[in-house]
């Protein structure tokens, strides 16, 4: 489906760049996780958003996708896995593509570090996505590196379609099925020569053709390699806009101070710059 903004990300700033774009009359789209899963909503009191103090997180979150809700923005729950620049932005998230005139990074702060060995060997072994990658690996030992609540799940899926499955994280999740072998580890590097030969979880050695790494949600640069940082974060103008054209971001991704209000101020402003470039596209 084809919408004017897709916006890759659903906390406070994303949020505030899909209801900007909805204020003038753009369709929107959101994808991310589920507000309940951000770390914002175990915050037990914020302070610090004008007018508003001594809010919970959940309470704020909870009433920031209300309002998005009922301005019209659309959601999926999911993690993008690609981008594709051309004729727009070509968003997949899982086996589904998304299309898109304009697009506003507004991910967070990817935390996580990349596992050693995981850049030299994406696409060759190493895939974020199960449902997308996972029939190439039919019949062959694979390991999946679960970061997120839904990974069992994908985990699950490989098994089903006749993969190997093996599966590591540093506690076992309570809804992986009892069939999937489990190692407990927290440390994992990828090896291999061409292509993936097998990983090592916290010295354990476990053969296999394939690693599905399975995070919350993947760097931008990892879905724009384009994309100019400074310090880790994405480099902005003062209206959002980021050295690709058409491409806007905002909130924690764009540095200090890591703040509620910063990011629905960031997001505010991204929306309007990605509708008035969307604007000047159609002229």
């Amino acid at each position: 489906m084809q919408y004017d903004l897709i916006v890759l990300g659903s906390g406070p700033a994303g949020l505030a760049a899909a209801v900007a774009a909805r204020g003038r009359g753009k369709t929107a789209l959101v994808v991310g996780n589920r507000w309940q899963d951000s770390p914002l909503a175990k915050a037990e009191k914020i302070d610090n958003y004008l007018g508003l103090p001594g809010r919970t997180g959940y309470a704020l979150l909870e009433a920031f996708q209300k309002h998005a809700e009922d301005a019209g923005v659309e959601f999926v729950v999911g993690r993008a896995i690609s981008v594709m620049a051309w004729n727009g932005f070509s968003v997949a998230v899982g086996s589904d593509v998304y299309q898109g005139s304009a697009l506003v990074m507004a991910p967070g702060v990817v935390r996580q570090a990349k596992f050693p060995g995981e850049p030299e060997y994406l696409g060759r072994g190493v895939s974020y996505c199960a449902t997308c990658d996972g029939m190439n690996f039919r019949g062959r030992d694979v390991v999946v590196a679960g970061r997120t609540p839904d990974a069992p799940e994908e985990a699950a899926f490989l098994q089903r379609i006749g993969c190997r499955v093996t599966y590591t994280a540093p506690k076992r999740p309570d809804n992986l099925p009892d069939e999937i072998p489990f190692i407990a580890a927290g440390k994992v590097e990828i090896r291999g020569e061409q292509t993936v030969t097998g990983v090592v979880l916290d010295g354990t050695e476990v053969p296999c053709a394939g690693v599905f790494i399975l995070r919350a949600s993947l760097a931008p640069t990892d879905l724009l390699p384009a994309l100019e940082t400074d310090g880790g974060y994405i480099r902005v103008d003062r209206a959002m806009a980021t050295n690709i054209s058409g491409v806007f971001a905002c909130g924690d991704c764009t540095g200090a101070p890591l703040q509620v209000a910063k990011g629905v101020g960031e997001g505010h402003v991204a929306g309007l710059s990605a509708c008035e470039y969307l604007d000047k596209q159609n002229k």
